[in-house]
């Protein structure tokens, strides 16, 4: 598949694309006659990987280690389960934090909605502690 192509299917920019191969995050592609990438769709799997790993917020040094690892074979396999096992920890304390954050939210938001609510009911219940105004009569008052 064409680096173009690659680029929709994934997401990403070619750019994007590029870069990740400069630096050995993918793999380098085979070229055909023409001297253009030519990408196996098994690199598709790869790429949903890394964003999974770029949206989780993995460094993209760690990113790299992982994929040498990788490209060094199955007996890397524990040092790569290492690897993904710490970054998990990392992930479950960052939702347990924006779990945190989202109760706080959800709170203020509730309160914003009480605000709603009172007003509301003030604007529905009759007060009765003002006094009824009561006429005036036409012409000037004298006293």
């Amino acid at each position: 598949m064409k680096i173009g192509d690659l680029a929709k299917r994934t997401g990403l920019s070619t750019h994007t694309l590029r870069y990740y191969e400069r630096i050995g995050l993918l793999p380098y592609a085979d070229r055909d006659r023409s001297g253009q990438r030519d990408f196996d769709a098994s690199i598709l799997t790869w790429i949903a990987f890394l964003g999974r790993l770029k949206t989780t917020g993995m460094p993209i040094r760690d990113m790299l280690r992982y994929a040498a690892l990788r490209d060094d074979g199955d007996a890397t396999g524990p040092a790569r389960r290492q690897m993904l096992e710490i970054h998990r920890e990392q992930v479950r304390t960052q939702i347990a934090e924006l779990q945190e954050c989202l109760l706080v939210l959800d709170t203020k938001i509730a309160g914003y909605a009480g605000d709603e609510q009172r007003t509301k009911e003030n604007d529905a219940r009759p007060n009765t502690s003002r006094k009824p105004l009561r006429s005036r009569p036409a012409g000037p008052v004298t006293h």
